[in-house]
């Protein structure tokens, strides 16, 4: 049984369409859900924290379903797009009291509410009132408060949002952690470099619908319609270039004397890796860097919406 399920879940808001007869699984790792504004993803993350009734279809969540199910709630830490702090307490006050309405002892809280700032980088900060801290240092916060009560589940949507570059990195490092030590971890982002720090795994949706799912290497080959791209930077382009033109499987190939780069185009790039290998060990070729432009999330994103 997966951690997580959605079964040609759907849901509206009124007239609109949030999101379409989407089917997905999930399991312990780290998975990142891919799109621009708009595309569903805070709206299949209510699905799976139980904020939202879906409007047709199921949702399961360690077998359960999640709307008004505290026993879920419990096991589920949420970081949510946008929240406000009206508390007028320490940061580590705060954090007590949200696990003392977990069920903690009072010194578990304590020690727990502890460990949780530490873990987010706020332990100088755990004295101070929350309403005086910054945007960062409120994103830290929630995220501190999701990880506190050392859920299953965690789901974070736009995580990174209002932190600065350390504390992009350190987050980013922090998920990977989580997903290493068997939680599900469900991450929302627009980002795509961000994305690609965290994890290969990915849902890439837009307009409600789900596009593409599974590792991004993965789905970038399965993309016949679109020949991988392979870029070569070496100093002799046009000697390397006839090495490659007779090969069976390459679709196009260019190259620039002026740049020292040859482009090929095929289906089979992993072949052409090993081929450019061989080059290198048998035929004495020069070759500075191999890099594919196709092989990141935004090319694949890209081809899939039409964009």
């Amino acid at each position: 049984m997966s951690v997580i399920a959605l079964e040609a879940v759907s849901r509206w808001y009124g007239n609109v369409l949030g999101l379409s007869r989407v089917s997905l699984e999930f399991e312990p790792g780290v998975t990142a859900l891919l799109g621009p504004n708009g595309a569903g993803k805070s709206t299949l993350l209510k699905l799976v924290t139980g904020l939202l009734r879906p409007s047709a279809g199921t949702v399961s969540v360690l077998g359960e379903a999640p709307f008004a199910n505290p026993t879920i709630y419990a096991r589920l830490g949420l970081v949510p797009e946008e929240e406000e702090f009206r508390a007028r307490v320490s940061a580590v006050d705060w954090l007590e009291y949200l696990l003392r309405l977990h069920g903690f002892g009072e010194a578990d809280a304590a020690a727990r509410a502890r460990k949780a700032l530490s873990e987010v980088g706020l332990d100088s900060a755990a004295e101070t009132r929350v309403t005086t801290f910054s945007r960062g240092m409120k994103q830290r916060l929630r995220i501190a408060q999701a990880v506190a009560h050392d859920p299953d589940i965690l789901v974070f949507d736009e995580p990174l949002t209002g932190l600065d570059p350390v504390g992009r990195r350190d987050v980013i490092d922090s998920i990977r952690r989580w997903g290493s030590q068997g939680k599900t971890v469900l991450v929302s982002s627009h980002i795509l470099h961000e994305v690609e720090l965290m994890t290969r795994e990915v849902v890439l949706m837009n307009a409600g619908k789900v596009m593409a799912s599974g590792n991004i290497h993965e789905i970038r080959r399965l993309m016949e319609a679109h020949p991988h791209r392979i870029l070569i930077t070496t100093p002799d382009p046009k000697r390397l270039a006839t090495r490659l033109i007779d090969q069976d499987g390459l679709h196009s190939i260019s190259f620039s004397e002026e740049r020292s780069q040859v482009e090929l185009e095929t289906q089979e790039p992993d072949r052409f890796y090993a081929l450019l290998t061989e080059l290198v060990l048998d035929d004495a070729a020069t070759i500075h860097e191999i890099s594919s432009p196709d092989d990141n999330l935004e090319a694949v994103f890209h081809y899939l919406v039409g964009k």
